[in-house]
């Protein structure tokens, strides 16, 4: 397993972008925009982490901080996060995401976001917290039982 990124949700990106790379000295890795799920997503990485940090076909790059930009709804309106709902979760790279959840819940660890689609699952800490599996590589074909699982609660 690999650590991969820590995501926080941000209300003003340009104010959360001034923080991480002006004040503590972050530097912008890559941004991905979602017009159809209305978000941004900007991956930082350290001045030391930087040649590391890009991602290949091969490889993720090396751990990030990613800030979740939430775009305003139709009415201007912007999310206030409470609860902790600005942090958002841990992810880890794993070579093998069936087998992985298969362990998992053979602990009797609920998996939340089975990985349907072979890349992506999300399970919770004892302390509610979403931790992100991904597929090392590409995705794994679909396989049952994961393909047919449902989510449960919140992740």
């Amino acid at each position: 397993m690999r650590y991969l990124h820590t995501m926080v949700r941000v209300k003003n990106l340009d104010e959360a972008l001034n923080f991480y790379c002006n004040g503590l000295g972050l530097k912008e890795v890559r941004r991905n925009e979602s017009q159809k799920g209305r978000f941004t997503l900007v991956f930082l990485s350290t001045d030391e982490d930087w040649e590391s940090a890009q991602p290949s076909e091969t490889k993720r790059g090396a751990p990030h901080v990613e800030l979740t930009y939430n775009w305003p709804d139709e009415n201007g309106n912007v999310e206030n996060y409470h609860g902790g709902r600005n942090f958002g979760h841990l992810a880890y790279e794993v070579d093998n995401i069936y087998e992985y959840c298969a362990h998992l819940q053979s602990m009797g660890i609920i998996i939340n976001r089975p990985p349907r689609d072979g890349q992506m699952a999300f399970v919770r800490s004892p302390d509610n917290i979403s931790i992100e599996i991904l597929q090392k590589g590409n995705p794994l074909a679909p396989q049952e039982p994961w393909q047919s699982m449902p989510n449960i609660g919140e992740w």
